[in-house]
């Protein structure tokens, strides 16, 4: 009966030992499914019943229960007398900046992470801590600084002026190519406002990003295959399409993802930099619930809109992701 007690004796102490984990991983279970209730779900829920709320003339809004803010979204505010897509419209270059952007981000970061994986590691070390301390800068800062580096008066376009760049752009018949791009005005060279400006700062915003994620993939790539292609005769850009591309495909596409998906909400380089007819979504959603609109309804189903774009464009990634790894 002893040597029976001795031999449970293990168990027993193992079995004690689940007993008092169980509360415990019950305890954390809870507190993180509570924390995403709080501070995810019942957001979202919040802004949802606010969306179907109506706006009072002269006054603020009413909670209720229609679809008009979601018919103006898509039809218009006359409808259906006239048919108006401005909120389309501005869905459209939310859309516009941020697929650019991203790509823009991730083209000009490959080559520059590719290259910082092949120095040693206290250079890698070195660079890493340069582009983190760097993510500290906000996007008001940011755009700050690309603002004074375009401005008319004192950035670009006056050295363009200044060193002779204008003047030997117009002899060249490049001045009017400027022009038709809306890059230049009849006098000078001008990047404020633009498209190109616009992207340029958005892109600037989120390529340490690009660097940080694409990093990981990058360092984990053997560099013999490489070097074996390049002994058979294959080219750089063969070796980099044949090779390198197939290899960090899901990467690539996670991170252009994850950075459209950041970029559908930006302000400050849109209201800076972007013309008055080419804002955002985003800068129509602060419009209208801090803004000078003062209709928080339309502006919780300006944000609903774009929050389901973003998720459908992040389920349609992650289709393309999953028929990538089939292959």
């Amino acid at each position: 009966m002893t040597v029976a007690n001795d031999i449970s004796l293990p168990d027993r102490v193992q079995s004690a030992n689940k007993t008092s984990t169980f509360p415990a991983k019950s305890v954390l279970l809870g507190f993180l499914t509570s924390a995403i209730v709080v501070f995810c779900v019942f957001p979202f829920l919040l802004v949802l019943a606010i969306s179907f709320g109506r706006k009072v003339d002269g006054a603020a809004w009413v909670w209720d229960f229609t679809l008009e803010n979601y018919q103006r979204f898509f039809v218009g505010v006359l409808w259906p007398q006239e048919v108006t897509f401005l909120y389309l419209q501005q869905l459209y270059y939310s859309f516009y900046f941020a697929v650019i952007a991203s790509l823009l981000a991730v083209v000009t970061a490959l080559p520059f992470t590719l290259a910082l994986t092949r120095l040693s590691r206290r250079a890698q070390a070195i660079w890493l801590v340069f582009i983190l301390s760097s993510l500290s800068l906000s996007e008001v800062f940011i755009v700050m600084g690309w603002d004074i580096l375009l401005s008319n008066n004192s950035g670009l376009p006056k050295l363009f002026k200044e060193t002779g760049l204008t003047a030997w752009l117009k002899e060249v018949g490049w001045f009017q190519t400027l022009r038709d791009w809306g890059l230049a005005n009849p006098r000078n060279v001008k990047f404020k406002t633009s498209d190109f400006a616009t992207i340029l700062t958005m892109s600037y915003l989120v390529w340490p990003y690009a660097v940080i994620l694409l990093y990981p993939a990058l360092s984990r790539l053997d560099p013999s295959l490489g070097e074996a292609a390049r002994t058979m005769g294959a080219s750089r850009w063969t070796v980099t399409r044949t090779v390198t591309l197939p290899s960090i495909r899901l990467p690539l596409m996670g991170t252009t993802l994850l950075l459209f998906v950041f970029l559908l909400g930006t302000y400050v380089s849109i209201t800076v930099f972007a013309a008055p007819n080419k804002h955002t979504t985003a800068v129509a959603i602060y419009a209208n619930i801090r803004g000078a609109n003062l209709n928080a309804p339309f502006g919780a189903t300006q944000a609903i809109i774009l929050l389901i774009s973003a998720s459908v464009c992040l389920y349609l990634g992650h289709l393309l992701n999953r028929r990538a790894e089939g292959r």
